[in-house]
């Protein structure tokens, strides 16, 4: 980039005031600052159109890559193991019955004295 310092800037200043002259200064300068603007705005442009070629680029990179290991499908042999069954599949597997279980004696049942129940009310649960 161009190193200008303000004695440099001076001088550039001083030699325009001396060869346009006074009255067509500002003119000058607008028409300069216009041209800068436009410098700056194509500038700008070329950077954002550089930059979307660059993104594109990486994007096409990708796909190609993503591509590539669906076309070598590294765990293809993997897929085919989760898909085997753990157990080996009889027809009809047999089963033992279920033991009997044996009889379950109640232990005997010691009733208390009689509870008195009051006429027209219901006897308490067991």
């Amino acid at each position: 980039m161009i190193d200008l310092s303000w004695s440099h800037i001076l001088i550039v200043l001083v030699v325009a005031l001396v060869v346009v002259g006074p009255k067509d200064l500002p003119r000058l300068m607008r028409t300069l600052g216009r041209w800068l603007a436009k410098a700056r705005a194509m500038a700008d442009q070329f950077k954002k159109s550089f930059d979307e070629m660059s993104r594109q680029a990486e994007l096409d990179e990708l796909r190609t890559e993503i591509q590539a290991l669906r076309n070598e499908r590294p765990f293809a042999g993997l897929e085919q193991t989760l898909h085997e069954p753990v157990l080996p599949l009889d027809p009809a597997p047999q089963l033992e019955p279920p033991a009997s279980p044996a009889p379950v004696e109640e232990a005997p049942h010691d009733e208390g004295p009689p509870i008195p129940i009051a006429p027209g009310s219901e006897p308490p649960p067991p």
